[in-house]
């Protein structure tokens, strides 16, 4: 006669397995560089604006260290020094930053990471909508025998703000220390070759950074807000679903 379920042994657990519990998912910890880029924005808005009032302060003129620059990229003048310097200055310039732009914006959009792409486009708007205007109001002269552009748009250097509001972004974004590296160098290549060029003073292009990493980690960091807000409402509706 066959053993009925009372008869089975003490302690030995039915062969039809409990239900699986159904966890929600959890609404991710915010990001914790957030609180560092926006020390590092508040820092560089800041160091912006004591460096624009030192240059106020001057009548626009450029300072000593700009002069002592200015000479110094003089001195290492050469052919391939001036070829080499006009690379940055082509791609970092307005059709080949919209181009850049418009080529990180696509590949994030295709990999539909449409957050990062949107903050990519509201990065280099910003610093665009900010510098441009400003540089003009200020209408800072350029060095003299400049060889790139000679507007009266000296301060901030754009070329500069947008190298580092793309490189900025992009290395926020990713997360990944090679990008940083090389954002560092595009930076620091950009910087030197506007004013090899002598198409800014070294003041100039120190602005430019600062500007562009104020856009860059604002910009960052208010695009992950709205991550994480999202990602809370989404959570909340799995959790509520019936």
């Amino acid at each position: 006669m066959d053993a009925s379920p009372r008869d089975a042994a003490p302690g030995r657990r039915s062969a039809t397995p409990a239900p699986a519990a159904v966890v929600a998912p959890e609404a991710p910890a915010p990001d914790a560089r957030r609180a560092t880029a926006l020390v590092v924005g508040v820092a560089a808005t800041v160091a912006f604006a004591a460096l624009r009032l030192v240059v106020a302060l001057g009548g626009h003129d450029p300072l000593a260290v700009d002069l002592w620059w200015d000479e110094l990229m003089s001195s290492i003048a050469s052919p391939g020094a001036v070829l080499v310097a006009w690379v940055p200055a082509v791609v970092g310039g307005t059709v080949g930053m919209i181009a850049i732009g418009l080529l990180l914006i696509a590949v994030f959009a295709l990999r539909r990471r449409f957050g990062d792409a949107a903050n990519m486009a509201a990065s280099i708007v910003l610093v665009v909508a900010i510098g441009a205007p400003m540089a003009a109001v200020i209408a800072r002269h350029r060095p003299a025998g400049s060889l790139a552009e000679t507007m009266a748009t000296s301060f901030p250097s754009g070329h500069t703000a947008v190298a580092t509001t793309v490189m900025l972004t992009l290395a926020l974004i990713l997360r990944r220390r090679w990008v940083w590296g090389v954002g560092v160098a595009w930076v620091l290549l950009m910087m030197w070759s506007r004013t090899f060029l002598h198409a800014h003073w070294l003041s100039d292009v120190v602005a430019g950074a600062l500007e562009g990493i104020v856009v860059a980690t604002f910009v960052w960091c208010v695009a992950e807000v709205i991550r994480e807000r999202r990602a809370r409402r989404s959570a909340f509706r799995e959790e509520t679903r019936p």
